[in-house]
């Protein structure tokens, strides 16, 4: 926990102002703002501490700020405990959408992939942004065959998605091993090429002479 945000809870305990869910989310929501997602996680931890439980909005803004830190597990894992809390009804489509955004934002096309499944999984279907902005990543990511299967899934599904032309980002791109060509020789680079080798096989059978033990 931040220092200013424990002298927040101590003055606000001094004066005797009730501390709640709300003060708490205030908190967090202003430290994942400022892009302080590990001390917004030291506040969270420590909300039992002050007899707190946090609500649907603070793991929301949680999982949003551990997804744009590239702490992917642990917005995963955060999503857990916000179903185990009971608050699983205010994960839907819109809220999935934005966490899609998010892993595609910092290009973890992958991992938005599976969130999208999830969603799928848990009864929300998928609309037209979430459909399109996945078809372009993978598109981008040059994933074009999972890109079409998706366009195919959404129309099968009555989604409508407009087909696009999407240029595939450089940097997933493999670069092509450039073929050796094999140097054509002239006719006296033959001749000369065949002589040794000759040569070669020659002296293949000429039997080295053996050394002789020289006598004290």
């Amino acid at each position: 926990m931040t220092v200013e945000a424990e002298k927040f809870l101590v003055d606000m305990e001094a004066n005797g102002i009730p501390r709640d869910a709300g003060t708490f989310r205030v908190l967090i929501t202003n430290l994942c703002k400022i892009r302080k997602t590990e001390d917004a996680m030291n506040l969270f931890r420590r909300m039992g501490e002050w007899g707190c439980s946090p609500d649907a909005d603070t793991y929301l803004v949680l999982i949003r700020s551990l997804y744009q830190a590239a702490r992917i597990s642990e917005g995963d894992e955060m999503m857990t405990w916000m179903r185990s809390a009971g608050f699983g009804d205010k994960l839907d489509r819109k809220v999935y959408y934005g966490f899609i955004k998010i892993l595609c934002g910092i290009e973890r096309v992958e991992h938005a992939v599976k969130v999208f499944r999830m969603m799928k999984g848990y009864g929300h279907a998928p609309g037209v942004k979430s459909y399109t902005l996945l078809i372009e990543k993978l598109s981008k990511h040059n994933l074009g065959d999972r890109a079409n299967a998706l366009f195919r899934e959404a129309v099968a599904r009555g989604v409508t998605v407009t087909s696009g032309v999407y240029k595939v980002d450089k940097r997933y791109v493999k670069a092509k091993k450039e073929k050796k060509v094999k140097k054509r020789l002239t006719l006296p680079e033959k001749m000369r090429l065949k002589s040794k080798r000759l040569y070669r096989l020659r002296m293949s059978f000429v039997k080295k002479p053996k050394r002789r033990m020289l006598r004290a």
